[in-house]
């Protein structure tokens, strides 16, 4: 299964079961996830991990 694949199925999946509540949550756990690995190797990691 690809990844858009998965994509496109969730998005079917808020449409059907009207879960619209899931999205924030899911775009800020994404944003968060790639600043940690923005982050990771850079001067900026520890006040990163500080914050969590």
């Amino acid at each position: 299964m690809s990844k858009l694949a998965v994509i496109r199925e969730f998005w079917q999946f808020l449409k059907e079961r009207k879960v619209w509540w899931l999205t924030p949550i899911i775009i800020v756990l994404l944003l968060l996830s790639f600043l940690i690995v923005l982050t990771e190797g850079s001067a900026l990691a520890p006040f990163i991990y500080a914050l969590f």
